[in-house]
């Protein structure tokens, strides 16, 4: 791949690169399209990363689907795939890591404390081997984003970071390979978190600004549903993920919930 990636350069192509964990769906294939505008060449990984899950979390039941993830890929024009065993990630002498402070403690962090060390590590790891112009990722992980774009400007990346609006099922629901886990009654009642967030948008648009009064109304819209089990509600600044008290300038209402086995996360930014 550094190979490929270095002849590339040397004729003047531009690079834009998609990492994924894959199964991949619509929300992937929509950062393929964002690169595809936006570089001569689209590399999109495939990678499920062993150090971005914490114990007892979805690991080894992770969705996968190699040949399915290669068509899609390829209908949508994508020029490479990189496609690595956990053992040329992670040698057995393996010892270095990145870690960004502070932004990787609050919202998912919370509880999944080594799992942002885990993505940082290996972004770090996939920009040194792809070596991309552009990298995309989706706003559906936003935390994520503010983290990977922190990490580009803190390490001196020679590399742009986009990040593209999130891709929905035709009720809402922010698309996720881990959709997959749903029942029918539970991928019914899932489609609450956006239809809660909806909500939050028009009590804005009305002038409301308190935050315990907004998220107190979506935790009574999550909470009417009996699979539903809400993690984190929170509202933050976008830049540094600082809580605030009062819907003011550009706000992140971040959303992460339980529906069983499924741990869903969806999030609105809004500008007052």
């Amino acid at each position: 791949m550094q190979k490929i990636s270095d002849e590339l350069r040397r004729e003047k192509k531009t690079i834009g690169f998609v990492p994924t964990m894959g199964y991949i769906h619509e929300g992937h294939l929509s950062l393929i399209d964002v690169s595809n505008r936006n570089s001569d060449i689209t590399v999109a990984s495939i990678f499920v990363n062993p150090t971005q899950f914490g114990a007892g979390e979805d690991y080894r039941e992770y969705p996968r689907d190699i040949e399915m993830d290669k068509m899609l890929l390829k209908k949508r024009r994508c020029s490479f795939l990189f496609y690595p065993d956990v053992d040329a990630m992670y040698s057995k002498y393996f010892k270095t890591e990145v870690y960004v402070k502070d932004l990787s403690r609050f919202l998912c962090g919370i509880r999944r404390k080594t799992h942002f060390k885990g993505v940082t590590t290996v972004v770090a790891k996939l920009f040194n081997i792809v070596k991309p112009d552009i990298a995309v990722f989706g706003q559906k992980d936003a935390q994520q984003a503010i983290i990977i774009k922190r990490m580009v400007e803190d390490l001196n990346y020679n590399t742009k970071v986009i990040i593209a609006p999130i891709i929905r099922e035709k009720d809402g629901l922010a698309m996720s390979s881990r959709n997959v886990y749903l029942t029918k009654g539970e991928r019914k009642d899932a489609t609450v978190i956006y239809n809660s967030l909806k909500e939050t948008e028009h009590m804005i648009e009305n002038g409301v600004r308190n935050v315990s009064i907004i998220v107190r109304r979506i935790r009574e819209m999550i909470s009417s549903k009996k699979s539903a089990r809400i993690d984190y509600i929170k509202t933050v600044e976008t830049k540094d993920l600082k809580p605030v008290n009062e819907i003011k300038g550009e706000v992140l209402i971040a959303v992460a919930c339980y529906f069983v086995k499924a741990r869903l996360i969806d999030n609105i930014i809004v500008k007052v």
